[in-house]
């Protein structure tokens, strides 16, 4: 099982630094970071313009494939990803907004994962019962809803408790207090309430998405050959179902939390920008809007490595599962 998850490793490796790359190379096509300095007024003289584009490696004069390996040659002798428009260290940037976003997600999507799949589990079980007709209908309800009215939905219902009760028991806005002090339980206590709310809307879009799936893979698994074997050999219908085909589900499930964990950085941007987190999805979308070549690529490749490991992970969890693999 080590050399297959070692090979897997290193495909993956290959293909997220190819898409780092190809997100450069269209950045820098589509993205012009001269324009940040074209709307100054009063404008900078050109000569300062070239410059400063010649510091942050980003120079149109300068041909875009050896843009890209001067970019490459830094990231792998240097560690450097170049510097943003601002000014700004995108690896230091990276790494104060990495943490905020990471809390996040890392709760949201694995609570979410964990109750999509009871969800959908019980969904299959009871098919057409009204249990199941009602987690159907709510998690079509939340598909429809975008994430960002999902965000002030809870926001606006958190107003209305705090309101109720006479006390600001929940803040949503950032990740932190500004200027809170205290020992660490008081520390940890603010962040746990300022992660609630973001944590419930990752939590609804995540367990709508993977109960849909792991609803429509238990149901085949159900009809299954197995299923009606282990049951003819007088295993309970309980025991046959969580014991053959559970864990059977929940194969195609660990690829398909992999590569969602990894499009979540994504889907989290607007969320960040509804409760005010400084996080990666921000930068992502910062980026863009400030025609900003070195963040959009240092970005995605934190992205890819997300995706990496994640990959990694359900090579790994698919293996567990999948006695085939291991031989």
């Amino acid at each position: 099982m080590t050399l297959y998850v070692l090979r897997r490793f290193v495909n993956y490796a290959f293909l997220s630094l190819l898409a780092t790359c190809l997100v450069y190379v269209l950045a820098s096509v589509i993205l012009d970071p001269a324009q940040r300095y074209y709307g100054m007024n009063p404008r900078p003289p050109q000569a300062t313009i070239d410059a400063k584009l010649a510091e942050m490696g980003v120079s149109p004069d300068v041909p875009v494939l050896q843009r890209l390996w001067d970019w490459l040659v830094n990231l792998f002798t240097q560690g450097s990803l170049g510097v943003t428009v601002g000014g700004q260290d995108v690896v230091a940037e990276i790494g104060a907004r990495a943490g905020t976003s990471l809390q996040l997600l890392l709760l949201g999507s694995i609570i979410g994962a964990v109750v999509g799949v009871l969800v959908g589990v019980w969904g299959a079980v009871r098919q057409y019962k009204a249990s199941d007709q009602i987690t159907t209908y709510a998690s079509y309800i939340v598909f429809a809803t975008p994430t960002f009215v999902i965000g002030v939905l809870l926001m606006i219902a958190a107003t209305a408790f705090n309101q109720l009760i006479g006390t600001q028991a929940i803040r949503f806005t950032g990740s932190y207090s500004a200027g809170i002090n205290g020992s660490w339980w008081d520390l940890a206590a603010d962040r746990a309430i300022h992660l609630l709310l973001p944590t419930i809307a990752l939590v609804l879009m995540g367990a709508a998405s993977y109960s849909r799936y792991q609803r429509n893979v238990m149901l085949d698994v159900l009809g299954a050959d197995y299923i009606r074997t282990a049951r003819a050999k007088g295993l309970p219908r309980s025991q046959a179902l969580f014991r053959h085909g559970v864990r059977i589900a929940l194969i195609p499930m660990s690829t398909f939390f992999a590569y969602s964990f990894g499009t979540l950085i994504a889907g989290s941007a607007m969320l960040e920008i509804v409760f005010s987190w400084r996080g990666m999805g921000e930068f992502q979308l910062q980026a863009v809007t400030q025609n900003d070549i070195n963040a959009a690529a240092g970005g995605t490749l934190f992205l890819a490595i997300l995706v990496l490991f994640s990959s990694t992970l359900s090579e790994i969890l698919y293996a567990a599962l999948d006695p085939r693999v291991r031989s």
